[in-house]
């Protein structure tokens, strides 16, 4: 399946998607790498794994205009499926209806718990014990869509929210590609570790 892969910063997810996709047996393919940020430190990730790569600017931009843009390029790059990864721009239900059941995305928290941003100080704020991240399908509703996946790391004691989300992100680079891969209707074998994975 061609991919496309949506980002705004430093593309870590995005290494882990492409580094799985260099194995022929993987059921997804990179079409093109896309950013509404032109200085997105993950486009050159791309560009330097010979992924096409492409700009389409939200800042100062109506979000008609913005997501018309966007849907030339995946038009143009012949593009089947959408995995947004740190991707932070909100898509319009009209966007999200016209990829319905073609496009993922990866949260940093045990989803429905701490939809939307901070996850990590929330999490630790409300004293809980388990955390972690979760690939769903994409919905009109921000970070209500259908569960594909989870990680989940225990909360440890003196845990900060840069500690415990670096924690979460080692499992996000796990979780994706195998939930990328469950999504296109393969079946992957977990990996071994000590984090809790679910798909």
């Amino acid at each position: 399946m061609r991919t496309a892969i949506l980002i705004s910063g430093r593309g870590s997810n995005m290494a882990a998607l492409l580094a799985a996709m260099r194995d022929p047996a993987y059921p997804a393919r990179p079409a093109v790498v896309v950013s509404n940020r032109a200085d997105a430190a993950g486009l050159a990730l791309a560009a330097a794994a010979g992924v096409p790569t492409a700009v389409v600017e939200s800042r100062g931009r109506p979000r008609e205009a913005f997501e018309a843009a966007l849907q030339e390029v995946l038009e143009r790059a012949e593009v089947g499926f959408i995995a947004l990864a740190g991707f932070l721009r909100v898509l319009s239900p009209a966007f999200v209806a016209a990829w319905e059941g073609r496009m993922i995305n990866i949260h940093p928290s045990l989803l429905p718990a701490f939809p939307g941003l901070d996850t990590h100080a929330r999490a630790l704020a409300a004293g809980v014990r388990i955390h972690g991240c979760t690939v769903h399908w994409v919905s009109a509703e921000v970070d209500q869509g259908p569960i594909i996946g989870q990680a989940a790391v225990p909360v440890l004691p003196g845990d900060t929210p840069e500690t415990l989300g670096a924690r979460v992100l080692a499992q996000e680079h796990r979780l994706y590609p195998l939930a990328l891969a469950v999504a296109l209707g393969a079946r992957p074998p977990l990996p071994e570790g000590e984090a809790i994975l679910c798909l």
